[in-house]
């Protein structure tokens, strides 16, 4: 008889509650020093993340499910079989308003134009963080096929 998957709780955590809860196999992220993948009994880990997806492998099959998720920088901390992500905001793929992304993409162009011309550094940092945002958030909702 084959062993029983060994799977571990992935919790996402933002300032307005949980956004995501469910027992995965392997979760995928981007911390500041490059890709991670954590899986059962990893050792336990406390590291920044980037604007970026998270990706949790429900199973390990083949044709596993696989949740997307956009967060918007934050932390990771694993450790008892727990991946713990908190992040400053966080959608899933099926959640996230490809009109509202692509919205606040343009209007992040659009201020990190105007930065430039004045030569506004503090505005056309915010420009640059809001843009990766929202190009996440689309990149993101396309990773699920929409």
């Amino acid at each position: 008889m084959a062993d029983p998957e060994k799977l571990f709780r992935v919790d996402v955590v933002t300032p307005n509650g949980m956004i995501y809860s469910h027992r995965g196999s392997i979760v995928d992220v981007r911390a500041i020093d490059g890709e991670r993948s954590i899986m059962y009994n990893h050792v336990p880990l406390l590291t920044p993340l980037v604007i970026s997806e998270v990706k949790v492998k429900r199973r390990r099959e083949m044709d596993s499910k696989i949740d997307h998720i956009a967060i918007s920088g934050g932390y990771i901390e694993f450790s008892n079989n727990v991946a713990t992500i908190i992040a400053d905001s966080a959608e899933r793929a099926r959640n996230i308003d490809i009109s509202r992304a692509q919205a606040a993409k343009e209007r992040a162009e659009k201020r990190l134009k105007e930065a430039r011309e004045k030569h506004d550094e503090r505005t056309l940092k915010r420009a640059e963080v809001a843009l990766r945002r929202a190009m996440n958030r689309i990149s993101v909702y396309n990773t699920k096929g929409h």
